[in-house]
């Protein structure tokens, strides 16, 4: 055995020992600490090599009171350094901190504080700020995942209804559609289907796709008011809310089971999920924010929308008694059934229309505020007549 005091000599050069890691014999070298690496020589002076400081690793993590180390490089791989004296390991510890116990502790711990501290900002931006989990993992799903579901969602609440298919009424939905997808900076078009249902209505459902029913075209006064109706659906849409719905009422796992192809129970019932769903106070308020701003870039009036909404409130007996109340935190009359409507008693459908687009005072206030600016008909006399006739021709649903 070499003690310390014969390990080392005058110019700094210690005793080790070195393996090549190919064979299992070792050979006697000598080690030096420079500025910038381990320099190792033949014990006759001639250098060998040089290991920078920041290629090292050590079996061991250097400690205080260590009396050796056993030395690898990233430059040589397999050859190992044994230098057994506590001078060298104690200077080499300042030199390469990294080898060090206190370097590899932080090591290993950095991965869990970095994780403890993402999870901490995931839980105050979905605590205090309006950044969903739910729409953040809706905003990875791929297009055609997303248009799965949206498909499953048509073929649930359409049901067996026939599609509407005359060919003048769709160029003129798609000319109007495509005037308020321009006005969005939107490469993409909506998929829009519009179904032989008397219902008043339309749902954004995922992918991009969008029902209306005949029983809103044919209510309609005006094309602003489908345009209105439309620019909202799109709003839902592109802010992915039918999206963040699913996943956030049937999980992370379940939603990716169901675009994967499995559920196929779920999927069948997905469009009276998605319908039952609702919307959130906050997300009709975007999809209305959207709404308004696709109206104003593609120089649409947004006061057909506010219209439609008002005299559909009126027909169905609608007021806001019950929407303050629920504002309040109270509970409905016990004499009025959840799902009824004061004036009328009738139940309501889940597709019902006042139901997925509550017309709260507060949204028609917002409309009604809407400075005035320069626009135009949504669509002309011809394609307006043309739209309302769009279900003259229909066809059966497509087979899933």
């Amino acid at each position: 055995m070499h003690s310390e005091a014969t390990n080392s000599d005058a110019e700094g050069t210690h005793y080790a020992r070195l393996s090549d890691g190919k064979t299992a014999a070792a050979r006697d070298v000598r080690a030096r600490l420079d500025l910038s690496s381990v320099a190792v020589s033949e014990p006759g002076g001639r250098d060998l090599f040089r290991w920078p400081y920041e290629s090292l690793s050590s079996m061991e993590p250097l400690r205080p009171h260590a009396v050796d180390v056993l030395l690898s490089s990233s430059q040589t791989p397999g050859a190992t350094l044994f230098v057994p004296n506590a001078g060298f390991a104690r200077l080499l510890a300042t030199r390469a901190p990294q080898l060090t116990a206190r370097s590899q502790r932080w090591r290993h711990a950095r991965p869990w504080l970095i994780g403890s501290a993402i999870l901490a900002a995931l839980i105050a931006l979905a605590t205090f700020t309006p950044w969903s989990p739910t729409q953040m993992f809706a905003r990875m799903l791929p297009l055609s995942w997303r248009a799965r579901l949206g498909t499953a969602a048509i073929e649930s609440m359409a049901e067996n209804r026939k599609r509407c298919v005359d060919a003048a009424g769709l160029a003129a939905l798609d000319k109007l559609a495509t005037r308020l997808t321009t006005s969005s900076g939107r490469t993409e078009p909506f998929k829009i289907v519009v179904v032989d249902w008397d219902l008043v209505n339309a749902f954004a459902v995922p992918g991009d796709q969008i029902v209306m029913t005949k029983g809103l075209i044919e209510h309609a006064e005006s094309p602003d008011e489908v345009a209105g109706v439309l620019a909202h659906e799109m709003g839902h849409g592109i802010e992915l809310h039918p999206e963040t719905g699913i996943v956030r009422a049937v999980g992370l796992s379940a939603a990716v089971e169901l675009m994967m192809g499995g559920s196929g129970g779920t999927l069948a019932n997905l469009g009276v999920l998605l319908a039952q769903l609702g919307y959130t106070r906050a997300a009709e308020r975007e999809a209305d924010v959207r709404a308004l701003e696709l109206m104003r870039k593609a120089e649409i009036s947004p006061q057909g929308l506010a219209s439609f909404f008002k005299r559909v409130m009126k027909e169905e007996g609608e007021d806001d008694s019950e929407d303050a109340d629920n504002e309040a935190g109270k509970e409905p009359a016990k004499d009025q059934p959840r799902g009824k409507t004061e004036k009328t008693g009738k139940r309501l459908d889940p597709f019902n229309l006042l139901r997925s687009h509550p017309p709260t005072k507060e949204r028609a206030e917002m409309i009604a505020r809407q400075g005035s600016y320069p626009s135009t008909p949504a669509l002309d006399a011809g394609d307006w007549k043309a739209l309302k006739d769009v279900c003259i021709a229909t066809m059966d649903a497509p087979k899933s």
